[in-house]
C-alpha cells in the first residue's frame, strides 16, 4: 500500500473545556449542583463562600428586570466566543428580555442562592430536621423480627420463623407456601404442622394482615382480628371467603342473591371490607421521603406574574481577593502559575453558574408567559407547548431547552411542578384550535368525578362527551390517558350508592 500526503479543507466543531463545564452545570439538578459547588470549593483555594452583606434597597419589578437584562447583555459581550452553529452552545448567546413581556423576572448579578444566614446556620432545629429527613427507617423484616424477639419460641421454631420472615415481600405477602418451606429445610424434625403454627403466630404480628399468601388470606387475617361484635363482620367474612371473584368483578347482584343481603346491608358490608389494607407491608418500610427544592418561584403581584430564582438552593461563591492578588505579587514561578490556573478556573466556574441562572430564568419566564392560563385557571387551561416553541422564543436550541427543563422545578400558587410538566402534545378541535393533552386529562378526571357511581362512564362515552365539546379524541387515547391518571375502567369503578 502506497503512502501519500493529502490536503483537505473542512470545518470541525471543538468544544472548549469551559464550554463543556457550562453545559454540564446547566443540566444538573439542585442537589447535584450543590455537590458540584462544594467540590469546587474543596478543590480550588481561590473560591470561597461569600459573606452575607447588607443588601441595597429593592427596586421595582420592572426596573430591576430591565437592569438585570442589561447586566446579562454586558456579561454576554465579555464571554468567550463559541461557534455559532453549535447546538449545545447557543444558550451562551444572551439577548435582552423585551420590555413588553407580560411577566416580570428577577435575578442577581452574582450566582444565585445564598448560604444559610447567620441566625439559622447553627440552629439545632435545622440539624434535627436534616437528621429527620435523611434518617433511615425500619424495614418490614426488622419490624417483624423485633416482635419475634418478644415471643418465647424454641430454637427450632425461631429458625422456622426467620425463614418465614425472609420469605415475606415488601407488601407483606408470603411468597412461598408452607410446603415449599418444609422442602427447603430438608430436616426431618421440621414438619408442615410446625411451619403452619409458626406462620399463624407471625400472622398475628403488626401490621395486621402480614404473612398472607394472597389478597383473600390477607383480608381474612385482618377480619379475624376484629372484635366479634363488629357490625357486619360475619357478612364480610362470608363474602371474602366464598365470593371473592364476584367481589373483584363488582357483581353486586350476584353477591346479594347468594348471600341473601339487601342493598343497604351489602353497602355497609363493603364499607367494612374497604377499611382493610390489601398491602399491609406498605405501612412499614424503608422508603425515605424525598423533598423537592424548587429552582424558581412564581407569584402574582399587582396583577402581574413575577418569576424569581430560589435564593437558597446553593451558597453564593466569590473569588478570594487575597489569593487573587498573589498572582501579581512576587514569588516562585510555580506558585504564580498555580494561582493563575486556579484563578482562571474560578472565574470560569462562577461565569458558568451565572450563565446557568440566566438561561434558567429566561426559559422559566417564557414558560410562565405561555402558560398564564394554567396559573390562573388550572390544568384545563393548559396550552399545547413543545420544546421547539420555547427554543424559538429564547433563540436557543431544543437540546438546550431539554437540559434546562430536566430535574428543575417551579413553585407556583397551584403547587410545585417540574418544568417539563408544562410541555404537552396537542389535539385539534372542531373550531380549528388546539387542546393540550394535559387539559384533556383534566377534563377526563372531571367527568369521572361527576359520574353516576351506579353507572360509570365508559371510555366510549367519555369520547362522545368530549366530542360534544369540540375535542376529537380516539377511544384508545382516552383509555391511555385514563390509565396514566391511575383511574380504573368503568366496570371496576361501579359501586353502590
Amino acid at each position: 500500500m502506497k503512502q501519500s500526503l493529502q490536503l483537505k479543507v473542512g470545518q470541525q466543531l471543538t468544544m472548549t473545556p469551559q464550554l463543556q463545564q457550562a453545559i454540564r452545570l446547566l443540566q444538573l439538578s439542585t442537589l447535584d449542583l450543590q455537590q458540584e459547588i462544594q467540590s469546587a470549593l474543596d478543590s480550588n483555594p481561590l473560591l470561597e463562600v461569600e459573606e452575607d452583606s447588607d443588601s441595597p434597597e429593592p427596586q421595582s419589578s420592572n426596573s430591576q428586570s430591565e437592569s438585570n437584562a442589561n447586566e446579562a447583555e454586558s456579561k454576554t459581550t465579555s464571554s468567550e466566543e463559541a461557534p455559532d452553529n453549535d447546538a449545545d452552545s447557543e444558550w451562551a448567546e444572551r439577548s435582552d428580555i423585551p420590555e413588553d413581556l407580560p411577566v416580570d423576572s428577577q435575578w442577581e448579578d452574582v450566582y444565585q442562592s445564598s448560604a444559610p444566614s447567620s441566625s439559622t446556620a447553627g440552629s439545632a432545629d435545622d440539624d434535627y430536621n436534616n437528621d429527620y429527613r435523611h434518617g433511615s427507617s425500619e424495614s418490614l423484616q426488622d419490624h417483624l423480627r423485633w416482635q419475634l424477639n418478644l415471643s418465647r419460641l424454641s430454637e427450632l421454631d425461631r429458625i422456622v420463623a426467620d425463614a418465614i420472615i425472609d420469605a415475606i415481600d415488601e407488601k407483606g405477602r408470603l411468597t412461598v407456601s408452607p410446603e415449599e418451606l418444609v422442602e427447603a429445610f430438608d430436616d426431618d424434625d421440621i414438619e408442615i404442622e410446625e411451619v403452619n403454627a409458626v406462620l399463624h403466630l407471625i400472622q398475628q404480628f403488626d401490621p395486621p394482615g402480614v404473612g398472607g399468601q394472597d389478597l383473600q388470606e390477607c383480608l381474612l387475617i385482618q377480619l379475624r382480628q376484629l372484635s366479634p361484635d363488629t357490625p357486619y363482620l360475619a357478612e364480610a367474612l362470608l363474602i371474602v371467603e366464598q365470593h371473592m371473584p364476584q367481589l373483584g368483578n363488582r357483581d353486586y347482584n350476584q353477591i346479594m342473591r347468594r348471600c341473601r343481603l339487601k342493598e343497604d346491608q351489602l353497602r355497609d358490608t363493603l364499607a367494612l371490607i374497604q377499611t382493610l389494607n390489601p398491602t399491609p407491608g406498605d405501612s412499614v418500610g424503608n422508603d425515605e421521603t424525598e423533598y423537592v427544592v424548587p429552582d424558581v418561584f412564581v407569584s402574582k403581584k399587582e396583577g402581574r406574574w413575577l418569576v424569581e430564582l430560589n435564593p437558597d438552593i446553593a451558597p453564593k461563591i466569590q473569588i478570594n481577593s487575597h489569593y487573587a492578588s498573589l498572582a501579581k505579587d512576587g514569588g516562585t514561578s510555580s506558585d504564580k502559575d498555580y494561582i493563575r490556573d486556579n484563578l482562571q478556573e474560578a472565574r470560569w466556574f462562577i461565569k458558568s453558574l451565572q450563565s446557568r441562572n440566566e438561561t434558567l430564568m429566561k426559559v422559566a419566564t417564557k414558560i410562565v408567559e405561555y402558560q398564564r392560563g394554567f396559573l390562573e385557571y388550572g390544568d384545563e387551561a393548559m396550552k399545547p407547548l413543545v420544546l421547539h416553541d420555547i427554543a424559538d422564543a429564547v433563540s436557543m436550541h431544543e437540546s438546550t431547552i431539554s437540559r434546562v427543563t430536566t430535574q428543575k422545578y417551579m413553585h407556583t400558587p397551584r403547587g410545585i411542578y417540574e418544568l417539563k410538566y408544562f410541555f404537552s402534545s396537542h389535539v385539534s378541535t372542531d373550531t380549528g384550535g388546539e387542546c393540550s393533552s394535559t387539559a384533556i386529562r383534566a377534563l377526563i378526571k372531571k367527568l369521572i368525578a361527576a359520574e353516576n357511581p351506579k353507572k360509570p362512564l365508559s371510555d366510549s362515552k367519555i369520547t362522545q362527551l368530549l366530542a360534544e365539546q369540540g375535542i376529537k379524541v380516539a377511544r384508545r387515547t382516552i383509555a391511555k390517558y385514563r390509565e396514566s391518571l391511575v383511574i380504573p375502567p368503568s366496570n371496576e369503578r361501579k359501586r353502590l350508592v
